[in-house]
C-alpha cells in the first residue's frame, strides 16, 4: 500500500507538472522582469555586503590578524582534539561494559539465587551489587526480578525495559543502551545520588535454554542483565571538563606566544616602516637594519637596502650633473665671455683711433688680436662640440683595428718634438700581485713596448694621448723627466664595471686586486698604459676633479698656458667610450701620473685584438729619443704638427694627471 500510496503521489505530482508546463508559457512574459530585478537587488546586496566586509578586514593590523588566526588554529585544534577524545573514550568505555556483560552474565545467573536469598535473609539489605537481573517468559511476561542495585540512601533505580509483554526491537545477545527509571526515591536523598540514579544502562537480553521431556534444548526464559553508565559518564564528563581546562589554558599561553613571536618577527617591518619614513623625509643614506638572509624579512631588507643605494647613488649623480651643469654653463660663458670681450674692444679701440696719425699701425695690431681671440674662441667651440658628441654616443667608430703601441710612441715623439731636452722613459707595464700587506701595484720595467692590438678609434685614441702630452708640455718643466709604459693585465671585472668606476685610486686598485698572471687566468684581457710626469703635481683631493670640465689648477696662469680646461674631459669622454678606465695619481718623488685601461675585447682567433707582450725591439720604428741623452732636432714642421694633433690639450691643470701607481 506504501508502494501503491508512493506512485500515486508521484502520478499525482507528474500531472501537476503536466499542467505546469502547459501555462508556463503564458506566464513567462509576465514573470521574467520582476525574477530579473530580484536577481540583481539580491546580487547588489551581496556584493555590498562583501565589499564592506573587505574593507573591515584589510583596516585590521597585520599584527592583530596573525594573532587572531593563532587563536582560532589553537581553539579550533584543541577543542577538536578534546571532542575527539570524549568520543573515543565514551566509546571505549561502552565497548568495556558490553564485554563486562558478556563476560559476568553466567556468573551473575548462576548466583541469582543465591543473591537472592541472602537479601531476604538479611532484610532486604542485601550486599553490594551494581547488576540489575529480570526473568521473562517465552511470552515476554515478567517472571520475577532477583536483582535490583540499590544506591546510597535506599534510592533505586532501574532500566526502562520494554513493557510486559513485548521485545519492542530488543535483540537478543545484542547490548542496547536505554534510560532510567527511579522506583524508589527516599526524602533526603542527595544530589549527586540522585544523578547517579539516572543515569542511563546498558542492558544485555539472553535467552534461557532448559532441556524438555525429550531431552532438548528449548527456550524457557529470557534474562534481562543491566549494568548502570554512571560511573562511564562520570569518566567523561571528568576527562572533557579536563581537556577544556587544559585547552583554555594551551589558548592562552598560545596566544600569548604568538603574540610575542608575531611582534618579535615583525619588528624589521616596523624598522623598515620608519627607514621608508625618513627617506620620504629627505635623508637617502637611511638602510634597512639587517636581518638574517634565509628569513623574508631578512630578504626583504637585502632587497630594499640594494634598492635604496641605487636610488641615492642616483639622486647623487643626478645632483652632481645639474651641478656639473651649471658650473658648465656659467664657465662656459666665462670663458666665452673673455675672447668676446676682447674681439669688441679692440674693434672699438679701432673705431676710435681710425683717424688718428700711425692708425694703420695700430691697426694691424688690433686685428692680430681680435685674430687670437677668436682663434682661442674657435677652439673651446670645437672642444664644446666634440664633448656634445662623445656625451652623445657620436663621434667614435670603435670597430677599427688599432696598434696601440704605435699610438703611443708617436705620442712620445710628439712630447720629444715639443721638449727636445726632456728625458723620456720607455717602459713595459706590468702588474704585481698582492704580497701579505702589501696591495697589488703597476711596475714600471724599462724595455721596448709590447704590441697590443685593440679595437678602437685611432684617431680619437691619438687625441687622447695628444692631450696628455700637450699638458705635460705646457705646466711642467722642460727639463723634468717622463715615463711612459704600456702592458696587458688580465681581470675578472667586465668591461661595463669598468667603465662606471670613479676616477680614483682606490678604483684602480679594485682593477688591480682582481687581476691575475696573463696565463691561466680566466677573465678579459685590457691594455694598460701610464705617463708619469715629475712636475708640480695636483694634490690628491683635487686629483678626481682634472676630469671635469674647465677644472683649472691653477685658474690665474691657465690663460697664460693657452689652454681651455677642455683637455682631459675629452680624455675621459673617449675612453668611457671605448668602454674603458682613466685616472690620476701622485708619482712617487712627486708629479701626476695617468692611467689608462681599455679592453682589449674577446679573443677568438680570427683577430689579434691582444698581441701580447714582444720583448722584440722594432728597429724600424724607433726614434732617436730613446736612446739616453741622445737628442734629435725636430724640424719646426714636425713641432707646428704636433701641435696641431693636441687639439683640446690645453687642460689647465689637469695636465699633471700624469699620476704612477708603483
Amino acid at each position: 500500500m506504501a508502494i501503491a500510496h508512493g506512485d500515486g503521489v508521484q502520478d499525482d505530482e507528474a500531472g501537476a507538472y503536466n499542467v505546469d508546463d502547459t501555462t508556463d508559457e503564458g506566464f513567462d512574459e509576465s514573470t521574467d522582469g520582476a525574477g530579473d530585478s530580484r536577481n540583481s537587488v539580491g546580487r547588489s546586496f551581496w556584493s555590498k555586503l562583501h565589499r564592506v566586509f573587505l574593507r573591515h578586514i584589510d583596516g585590521i593590523p597585520l599584527i592583530t590578524k596573525l594573532v587572531a588566526c593563532i587563536l582560532v588554529l589553537l581553539a579550533i585544534g584543541t577543542f577538536g582534539i578534546s571532542f575527539a577524545i570524549r568520543q573515543l573514550v565514551g566509546n571505549y568505555l561502552l565497548d568495556k561494559a558490553d564485554i563486562q556483560l558478556r563476560d559476568q552474565a553466567p556468573l551473575i545467573y548462576n548466583s541469582a539465587r543465591w543473591l537472592d536469598e541472602r537479601q531476604d535473609d538479611e532484610g532486604g539489605s542485601g550486599i553490594p551489587n551494581d547488576y540489575f537481573m529480570q526473568y521473562r517468559d517465552v511470552h515476554n511476561q515478567i517472571v520475577y526480578t532477583p536483582l535490583v542495585p540499590v544506591l546510597k540512601g535506599g534510592v533505586v533505580s532501574e532500566p526502562k525495559l520494554p513493557a510486559n509483554g513485548t521485545m519492542k526491537g530488543v535483540e537478543l545477545g545484542r547490548p542496547f543502551t536505554t534510560p532510567s527509571r527511579l522506583v524508589n526515591v527516599p526524602a533526603g536523598a542527595d544530589a549527586a545520588t540522585l544523578e547517579r540514579a539516572q543515569a542511563p544502562w546498558r542492558v544485555l537480553a539472553l535467552a534461557r535454554q532448559d532441556r524438555d521431556d525429550g531431552g532438548n534444548l528449548v527456550v524457557s526464559q529470557v534474562v534481562y542483565i543491566g549494568i548502570s553508565l554512571s560511573d562511564q559518564i562520570d569518566v567523561v564528563r571528568t576527562l572533557t571538563q579536563d581537556a577544556v581546562y587544559v585547552s583554555i589554558a594551551i589558548i592562552l599561553i598560545g596566544a600569548t606566544l604568538g603574540t610575542v613571536l608575531v611582534r618579535r618577527t615583525l619588528e624589521p617591518l616596523k624598522r623598515i616602516e620608519k627607514t621608508a619614513a625618513k627617506i620620504a623625509a629627505g635623508d637617502l643614506s637611511q638602510r634597512v637594519p639587517s636581518a638574517p638572509q634565509n628569513t623574508e624579512v631578512g630578504s626583504l631588507a637585502a632587497s630594499l637596502n640594494v634598492m635604496l643605494a641605487r636610488i641615492e647613488s642616483s639622486f647623487r649623480e643626478q645632483q652632481d650633473t645639474t651641478n656639473k651643469m651649471k658650473r658648465f654653463v656659467s664657465d662656459a660663458s666665462h670663458e666665452l665671455r673673455t675672447p668676446l670681450a676682447a674681439i669688441q674692444g679692440y674693434a672699438e679701440l679701432y673705431t676710435m683711433q681710425r683717424g688718428l696719425p700711425g692708425a694703420l699701425e695700430r691697426a694691424d695690431d688690433s686685428i692680430g688680436h681680435i685674430k687670437a681671440s677668436s682663434s682661442r674662441m674657435s677652439v673651446l667651440v670645437e672642444d664644446l662640440l666634440s664633448l656634445a658628441r662623445l656625451d652623445e654616443g657620436r663621434g667614435v667608430d670603435i670597430t677599427q683595428l688599432v696598434r696601440l703601441d704605435r699610438v703611443f710612441e708617436d705620442s712620445a715623439d710628439d712630447l720629444h718634438a715639443l721638449d727636445p731636452e726632456r728625458d723620456i722613459t720607455k717602459c713595459a707595464l706590468r702588474t704585481v700581485p698582492r704580497s701579505g700587506s702589501s696591495p697589488a701595484r703597476l711596475a714600471f720595467e724599462r724595455g721596448e713596448f709590447p704590441e697590443i692590438e685593440i679595437r678602437g678609434d685611432g684617431s680619437r685614441l691619438r687625441q687622447v694621448f695628444t692631450n696628455i702630452v700637450g699638458n705635460i708640455h705646457r705646466y711642467t718643466t722642460p727639463d723634468s723627466p717622463v715615463e711612459v709604459a704600456l702592458g696587458e693585465i688580465v681581470t675578472t671585472m667586465g668591461p661595463e664595471s669598468i667603465q662606471r668606476l670613479r676616477p680614483t685610486v682606490k678604483s684602480l686598485q679594485r682593477i688591480l686586486e682582481s687581476s691575475g698572471p696573463l696565463e691561466g687566468t680566466p677573465g678579459r684581457h685590457y691594455a694598460i698604459a701610464a705617463i708619469a710626469d715629475h712636475g708640480p703635481g695636483v694634490p690628491l683631493d683635487q686629483q678626481p676633479q682634472i676630469f671635469e670640465r674647465f677644472y683649472t689648477a691653477d685658474p690665474s696662469r691657465a690663460r697664460l698656458k693657452g689652454g681651455t680646461g677642455l683637455g682631459m674631459s675629452i680624455v675621459q669622454s673617449v675612453v668611457r667610450a671605448h668602454h674603458g678606465f682613466v685616472c690620476a695619481s701622485t708619482t712617487p718623488g712627486g708629479g701626476l701620473t695617468l692611467t689608462i685601461i681599455l679592453p682589449m675585447g674577446d679573443r677568438d682567433g680570427s683577430t689579434e685584438q691582444g698581441v701580447g707582450q714582444n720583448r722584440k725591439a722594432n728597429k724600424a720604428s724607433k726614434a732617436p729619443w730613446r736612446q739616453k741623452g741622445s737628442k734629435s732636432m725636430k724640424t719646426a714642421k714636425d713641432s707646428t704638427a704636433s701641435k696641431e694633433r693636441s687639439t683640446g690639450a690645453g687642460e689647465v691643470g689637469k695636465g699633471d694627471d700624469a699620476t704612477r701607481t708603483r
